[in-house]
This record gives structure tokens, sequence and C-alpha cells, in this order.
């Protein structure tokens, strides 16, 4: 076989290829009788109809596309791995010539992974704003550990209070014409925290068990059902249920029912202690490693070219969609509303990120000559057995049926490696934050504390009434 490579510009290049008229003819005989045994034959047994047969009923045109089909994906990987060619995407074929008598002429075209220039990796300098726990961290933990322990008690001796949690039956209109959706049943309201329209819920303030009385309110004019706008709208409303909401005390006591190795509120406010601690190492831990590879990516250059941008957007505006299908969001009302091209060039900016962060990892890897070994890949398949709570087996079953998964924790494994180098040989201070930053890693309280919210509590505020 003659392969002829012709770089050109932009990362491209030509495969040229020219395979020898017996080898063109074998696999052409090859499809002929595949195609035999896939199609009926009048006169015919399946697969024992002649070459000129089949030739008359499918068409020389089809077969030869049958054993093209076969024939070169493995002429072009081996035109591929002989020319030491480094593509990011499959050949596109530009023309053919299939002659049985002088074999079969192809010309493809390869997109080449783009050269990286990298900057000097033996000097990172960088600054990083450090995160520290806010002053009233541990207050706030405490707090909401105390809000998690909160229980609802029934309440049949008095009005509502604006701590109270009611359940209530309600019908709104507007003009005597009812508001669509403006009804419900039974529904649970935090009289204290709702987003319930401006004065809806205290005005529930004061009435009764089980009495029925209407109120007044009047949505904001920039409401979002236009029809409804800034009108006076009646609200009959019954009263069902009345729960109060019991505090605990923030004591021993409590701290043993947080979890049953505290015997004291000392030793639970320890373990936040330790926590936020360790939340601030992991917090400033990340902003080291993002803080570099920022660094080095900036300072690399590299020429990505529209085609790769456009295909990894594509792969992103899937992603997203199905983001939206899964929570039950309509993707067609988002596209409208923010517009197709703010999303799609938002979408190739994010794209070219990430392909530029890629192909500065794979220069670094390719010029410090890290590697994944065998013992670090079958390490990463035991994590993801465990985190999946199955045996490696099974993991490695399916890691043998999409290589591009195999690829993907080859990747994963190689980018800690190089982010792990790179934090080893660069030069970190931490600065003050003052910027958004300061506003990221919230806490969350240790395990051990975190208990239920009273279902009550939970629930999602009535859509119709909530403000936008």
């Amino acid at each position: 076989m003659k392969v002829e490579i012709d770089k050109k510009e932009k990362n491209l290049a030509q495969i040229s290829l020219e395979v020898p008229a017996d080898a063109a003819s074998q696999e052409y005989n090859k499809a002929c009788r595949r195609l035999a045994q896939r199609i009926n034959v009048p006169g015919f047994r399946r697969g024992k109809a002649p070459r000129n047969i089949i030739e008359k009923n499918v068409g020389v045109d089809r077969i030869k596309q049958e054993a093209m089909d076969r024939l070169l994906p493995h002429v072009f990987a081996d035109a591929i791995s002989e020319h030491q060619l480094d593509i990011v995407a499959p050949p596109q074929i530009e023309s053919y010539q299939f002659d049985l008598d002088k074999g079969l002429n192809v010309k493809a075209l390869v997109e080449l992974r783009p050269e990286v220039e990298l900057p000097e990796l033996a000097k990172i300098d960088v600054e990083v704003p450090q995160y520290l726990s806010p002053p009233d961290a541990e207050e706030k933990e405490l707090q909401s550990i105390v809000t998690r322990m909160t229980t609802l008690e029934p309440v049949i001796n008095r009005t509502v209070e604006k701590t109270d949690l009611v359940s209530i039956d309600f019908t709104g209109s507007v003009n005597g014409e009812l508001i669509r959706g403006g009804s419900a049943k039974n529904y649970n309201l935090d009289i204290e925290n709702n987003n319930f329209i401006e004065g809806f819920a205290g005005q529930l303030v004061g009435h009764n068990l089980s009495e029925e009385f209407t109120i007044k309110v009047t949505f904001p004019a920039d409401y979002h059902d236009k029809a409804i706008a800034g009108k006076e709208a009646d609200f009959n409303i019954k009263i069902n249920e009345i729960k109060q909401k019991v505090v605990p005390e923030l004591n021993d006591a409590l701290a043993k029912k947080v979890a049953n190795h505290y015997e004291t509120l000392d030793q639970l406010k320890a373990d936040i202690r330790k926590f936020l601690a360790e939340n601030e190492e992991q917090m400033n831990d990340y902003r080291k490693q993002k803080a570099i590879i920022d660094d080095i990516v900036s300072r690399s250059t590299v020429e990505i070219p529209d085609s790769m941008t456009n295909r990894e957007a594509k792969l992103l505006m899937e992603e997203v969609k199905q983001r939206f299908k899964e929570q039950g969001s309509s993707w067609d009302q988002y596209l409208d509303a923010q517009g197709h091209e703010a999303i799609w060039e938002n979408l190739r900016n994010e794209a070219n990120q990430r392909i530029k962060t890629s192909l500065v990892f794979g220069a670094i890897a390719k010029k410090e000559n890290v590697s994944v070994t065998e013992d670090e890949f079958q390490g990463q398949v035991k994590e993801m057995a465990e985190m999946r709570q199955t045996d490696e087996k099974s993991i490695m079953r399916q890691l043998a049926s999409n290589m591009e998964w195999v690829q993907a924790v080859n990747d994963r494994i190689l980018t800690q490696k190089v982010v792990e180098m790179l934090t080893e040989r660069a030069t970190v201070k931490f600065v003050e934050d003052t910027g958004k930053d300061a506003e990221e890693g919230g806490t969350t309280a240790p395990k051990e504390a975190v208990a239920a919210a009273p279902a009550g509590l939970q629930g999602e505020e009535f859509e119709v009434l909530a403000e936008e």
C-alpha cells in the first residue's frame, strides 16, 4: 500500500492511499459473500448466489461501499501509526476511485492535534486568595444543627403566630375570576419563611384553627403572569392545622441527640472546629491547584481550529439539554429566552477553554514523560468499584466495551499526576482574599450533626404566588 501525507495549514493533513488491485479485489469478494448471506436471491439458497448475481441484485456501488467500510479503518490506522500522526478526529474522505483492475485510491483529510507552546515549567509563581472560615462559621454551624433538630407540635388552643407553620386551603381570584393555578388544598406554609407574594402570609396571623376568611393581596407590577400583574386579588382561606416550632436548647443533651459519641456540647463544638479547619485546607488546596493550572494555561500558546471548538461546543450543548430534561425544564423556552446565538457563543468559549486546558496538559505529560502505569489504572478501577458498590471485574467489563471510557479514566489519572507535579514545583504565596472568591467554600456540619429537617419545613412554595 502506498501512502502519501501532505500537511496543510491549520493543523490539517491530507492522506492519499493507494490500495493494490489484488487487495482491493479480495476485499470486494469478501463484501459480496457477506451481502449474499444477508439477502434473498430467487433461485438460490442464502449465501450461495454467485458474484455476478449479487452484483445484479444489489449493485456494484453498494458492494464497493461495503468493502471500503471494512477495509478503510484498518488501512487508515496503519497509515496514521506508520507516519505517527497525532489526530483528534476520524479521517474525512474527500474522494475515492475504486477500480477492480487498478485498485482503490482514497484521499482523506485528517485533523491533527494542535502544537502547544508551553511556558517555562520550572518557574511557576502564583498568588492565591486564601480562604478563611468566616468569624461566625462555628456559630452558624451550631445554629444549623439547632434548626435541623427543631420539631413541630400541633396547636389547638391559640391563634396563628408569625413563627408557626400552617396547613391551609386557599382559592384566589381577581375581579371574581379564579386565578389559573391559584388554588391548593392542605398546603403547608411557613409564616415566617416563605416566598409568597408580600402580605399573604402575614394576614394569616391572629386567625384560629378551622377558621374560614378572606384576605386581599396585590400582585407585583412585574409579576411573571402579566394578566394579574399589579392587580388586587382575593384569597379565600381555611386553616386546617397550626403547628409551632419547638426549638431545642443548645446544650449537652442536644449534642447527645446529634450523635451517640458526643457526651458534651464542647465535644460537638470541637468536632465542628476540626471540620472547619479541614474545610479551609481543602478549599486552599483547590484554589492553589486552580491558580497553578490557570497560570500555565494562560501563558501557553495554541491555535485551536474552529472545527475542534464546534465539536466540543455541540457536546456541551447536548449535556446542557440532558440536564434540562432530567430537571423537567424546557430547553426550548430557555433557548427562546436567552437567544440561540448568545448560548452558542458561551458554549464555544467554554469549549475553547476546555480544549486548550486538555491540550496543555497533554503537552506537559509528553514533555515531562508522565504516563499511567498499570497499577495506577487498576487503583482507579478499584476506587470506582468501591464508589459504585460493585466489584472490579464488573467495572473492567464495562470499560472493555467502550474505549472512550478507558481513555477518560486514563486521562483522569494523567491529569492528577500532572497537577501534582506542577504543584510540587510551584512557588505559592497566599494573599488576602478581597474578591468574589471570598464567598466560596460554604461549610457543612459534620455528618453526625446532620439531622433531617421536619418534612413540613422542606416543601417548595406554591409557584403561582412566588415573586419573580
